[in-house]
């Protein structure tokens, strides 16, 4: 059986011709990653002459290039991390085993799933969105209902899901946050997962069954913080090759990563000032010791129970700098940061509110700089 890929436009454009007119027009805020890397991917497929897993647009070293970069190919460096974890990750999605990616939230596992899905298959957009509400209808297939009604269960009347079309198309399907979905959802991977085949029990005879073709994989992810909230049965596990995407260790590289993408998302909120340097050090250095509860002498503090990731890090400094141009034309100053890190600090945890007004009011005044200086001062901006 094979499944087509449904047209959602009105002008018979294909999915893909949709994507990129409304990027052309400037109204796709985050194009998928074989968009946005379109020129390296094809500069890759032409220089690459070693063997390929079957199914795959790319070779295992090709793949890996386009994560970690190749500065003689021109290819930037997308994922901050061990490579040996790259190496792992592609090695694993060619076998017939699932890669599961888990870590703290924040620490760019769906980034790297969309880097490995597009290396891979040159497609990232077969995605599955875990969450309580999610169904076995939104990751296999559903029907349409009216065909139903009409023909009866037929070819005609299905409509497939990003499960069943990774599977007839031989691509690379992603399941996010799967352990927040119910544990009897999840078990639907099972099958698939072990037997390569996808049973559809309303249809007879060869349309029944769908039989994974060459290319075929699953990328779930998993941050550790939800763990527990719906664990995978011991079954599914099995059927994993687990890897764990840790924080960025080196101060520097995450100022680095901090900053351009940052600044990135600011050029394309209308930005034009780049972030200050001094600010985003104030920014990447609060976010470390606030994580980890202990300062850049030593000393030990309160951490706090929100998510001060990477990831959050860019949020607030992104904030930041539209907080200072559009308010006043100029960059986010230390006093535009207090006001951005109150909405971090109070998502989950009313107590991290007051550990943050301790931590401004006596873990930052024996720093030297105009912008510590300044996010002290500030510290009556946080509210309560």
């Amino acid at each position: 059986m094979t499944a087509t890929r449904p047209s959602s436009d009105p002008a018979g454009l294909g999915p893909e011709s949709v994507v990129e007119v409304a990027e052309s027009a400037g109204q796709v805020q985050r194009p998928p990653a074989e968009l946005r890397y379109a020129d390296e991917l094809a500069r890759l497929r032409a220089a690459d002459n070693a063997e390929r897993p079957p199914g795959w647009v790319l070779s295992v070293q090709a793949a890996r290039r386009f994560v970690v970069g190749d500065s003689k190919l021109g290819i930037s460096r997308k994922f901050v991390g061990d490579p040996s974890l790259i190496e792992r990750a592609l090695i694993t999605l060619a076998t017939s085993r699932g890669l599961m990616l888990v870590g703290e939230p924040g620490t760019a596992k769906s980034l790297l799933s969309e880097l490995l899905a597009a290396a891979v298959s040159g497609d990232s957009t077969l995605t599955i969105q875990g969450g309580a509400a999610t169904t076995e209808d939104q990751i296999r297939y559903s029907w349409n209902y009216a065909l139903l009604v009409a023909d009866g269960p037929s070819p005609r009347s299905l409509v497939p899901a990003p499960l069943l079309r990774g599977m007839a198309e031989g691509r690379t399907v992603r399941f996010e946050e799967i352990t927040r979905c119910p544990l009897e959802v999840q078990d639907c991977l099972l099958s698939p997962l072990s037997d390569r085949v996808l049973a559809i029990p309303e249809l007879t005879g060869p349309e029944s069954m769908v039989f994974a073709r060459d290319g075929f994989s699953i990328i779930a992810t998993a941050n550790t913080r939800d763990r527990g909230v719906n664990d995978m049965s011991s079954a599914l596990k099995r059927r994993f090759n687990f890897e764990t995407v840790f924080p960025i260790a080196d101060f520097t590289t995450e100022l680095a990563l901090v900053e351009a993408e940052a600044s990135a998302l600011l050029r394309r909120s209308g930005v034009t000032a780049e972030p200050r340097r001094d600010v985003l050090e104030v920014l990447v250095t609060t976010f470390r010791e606030l994580r980890t509860g202990e300062t850049a002498r030593g000393d030990s503090m309160d951490r706090l129970s929100a998510v001060m990731s990477t990831a959050e890090a860019v949020s607030v400094a992104h904030a930041v700098g539209l907080r200072g141009w559009f308010l006043r034309g100029e960059p986010g100053t230390a006093e535009d940061l207090v006001s951005c890190l109150a909405g971090t600090a109070a998502k989950d945890n009313p107590e991290d509110l007051a550990k943050l007004r301790r931590y401004l009011a006596q873990q930052v005044t024996w720093r030297s700089g105009e912008q510590w200086q300044a996010l002290h001062n500030a510290r009556h901006l946080l509210p309560g």
